[in-house]
């Protein structure tokens, strides 16, 4: 499995996304710990797309740098983007009512983070986990 990928556009959708990742992780070799961490950063971030974007995509990829493999994970949607991307980094900070774990949670999780977001346009996240 090089990449694979889960079109967000139910709640059911989110749990497709969640055992994608964990399988794909496991294929790469992750330990439980690992695949547990990349199963809630994939959580959190389909149901990101399904509370805002009403849908969107979960890409899952291989990648490999410097010697080391890792995989990729890209939340992509089409939504009313982020206004205030500050603010929605910002630990206990939540527009839906939650924990507001959210976005500062994914970025603990995972090794690298990055998000683009344009209001009226749409939010894509990029995330990676390395293999240890």
């Amino acid at each position: 499995m090089t990449r694979s990928f889960v079109n967000i556009i139910n709640e059911w959708d989110i749990v497709a996304a969640r055992q994608l990742c964990r399988e794909f992780a496991k294929e790469l070799g992750f330990g439980i710990v690992d695949q547990a961490r990349i199963t809630t950063a994939v959580s959190e971030l389909a149901r990101n797309i399904f509370l805002y974007a009403n849908q969107g995509i979960i890409i899952v990829e291989k990648i490999e740098k410097d010697g080391s493999v890792g995989l990729i994970i890209i939340a992509e949607d089409h939504g009313p983007g982020i206004g205030n991307l500050a603010k929605a980094m910002e630990d206990g900070y939540s527009t839906s009512g939650g924990l507001g774990a959210g976005l500062p949670g994914v970025k603990r999780l995972m090794d690298d983070f990055s998000i683009d977001s344009e209001v009226g346009k749409g939010t894509v996240i990029k995330t990676a986990k390395w293999l240890r």
